[in-house]
């Protein structure tokens, strides 16, 4: 795997705050065992979450969206490696793999294409080098029965994800076919045409290559719903969503019930659980919003889909601590910190 940097131990301690009388998370982690082969290494741990960096723009860049997907995963591993390891939250339960870096592919895009045009071509035709890999990883870890929990980056990865976990949990004989079901917690549905791979695709290419069995997006916003998109929601008895309107304009629903609709849909096998950063009010994302839910809703989302469903994994996408046009919001990585490990505690219960 080119792209992957695998962490040591001395690395995640210098992330680590050691602080006299107390245990950190980063004092607990596993981490790969050095010259060791990676399949090997996560067979051989004994954790039960994988936990691995996404950090890149490159899919969300080829959506016309603002770069900056990029910069959240060191901020957020920054503050998950220094919450306490304590009854509620053991570090010791988590194998940390490292993150992947795909700054070459962006530097050869800058160096090489020349217009608007050819940027969006070059995006998308890169994206598939991070399908590639992303896709191995997961593969790997959920052949061994592992729950991948992958930060960062654009909602494009939901593929390879999706992909990535189908075929491991079906190889490691827990599903019968190699295929899942995801839910989604998001402002946009991600399900536009097969128009070259981008953040906005994910989910219509995971269930054309029939890896993605039911899908269900909770809170989508009615004002960012393409027509042909919303017929195709309609007329297809795998794809099911609620609107943000309905929740909390028309209060159709009140927002647990929406997840446990979605919950309900999607319990017939495992289950992936995304939560796009951009449904959350204020919260710095490439399609930030003003209206959307809040970051104490976002944790209950998170909380109650893992106690309830079964997680293929968990992928928290499209947020940012700076973005390319110069917007910047610090407490990003502490707000994933909060959902990743309200997830590991969800499942610990």
């Amino acid at each position: 795997m080119q792209h992957l940097k695998i962490y040591n131990k001395q690395d995640v301690l210098s992330l680590t705050k050691i602080r006299r009388y107390e245990t950190k998370l980063g004092e607990r982690i596993q981490v790969v065992k050095e010259e060791t082969d990676l399949a090997k290494a996560i067979a051989a741990s004994d954790a039960k979450y994988v936990l691995f960096g996404i950090p890149e723009d490159l899919g969300t860049k080829g959506n016309y969206g603002i770069g900056g997907t990029d910069t959240l995963w060191l901020p957020f591993l920054q503050s998950f490696l220094n919450i306490q390891s304590n009854d509620f939250c053991d570090g010791g339960d988590i194998l940390l793999i490292g993150h992947f870096d795909f700054g070459d592919i962006q530097y050869l895009i800058d160096t090489t294409a020349s217009t608007p045009d050819e940027k969006i071509e070059a995006y998308r035709h890169s994206v598939n080098t991070i399908d590639d890999a992303v896709e191995q990883l997961v593969k790997l870890i959920t052949e061994q029965k592992k729950v991948p929990i992958a930060v960062g980056g654009g909602h494009n990865n939901s593929y390879p994800l999706i992909k990535g976990a189908a075929k491991g949990w079906h190889k490691a004989g827990v599903i019968p076919l190699a295929q899942i079901n995801c839910m989604n917690l998001d402002a946009h549905a991600d399900y536009r045409p097969l128009e070259g791979r981008h953040s906005g695709n994910a989910f219509r290419y995971a269930e054309e290559d029939g890896y993605l069995q039911k899908y269900c997006v909770v809170g989508l916003h009615e004002n960012y719903i393409p027509q042909n998109m919303w017929i195709d929601i309609v007329n297809n008895p795998f794809v099911d969503c609620i609107t943000y309107e309905d929740i909390f304009v028309h209060e159709k629903r009140t927002f647990l019930q929406s997840i446990a609709h979605a919950t309900d849909f999607t319990d017939d096998t495992l289950c992936g659980i995304d939560l796009d950063i951009d449904c959350i009010e204020h919260t710095l994302s490439s399609a930030m919003t003003p209206v959307g839910i809040l970051p104490t809703q976002a944790r209950q989302y998170i909380s109650y889909t893992a106690s309830v469903s079964k997680p293929a994994y968990l992928h928290i996408c499209e947020g940012a601590t700076r973005l390319s046009d110069g917007r910047t919001d610090t407490t990003s990585g502490k707000l994933l910190s909060y959902l990743v490990s309200d997830f590991i505690k969800a499942l610990a219960l």
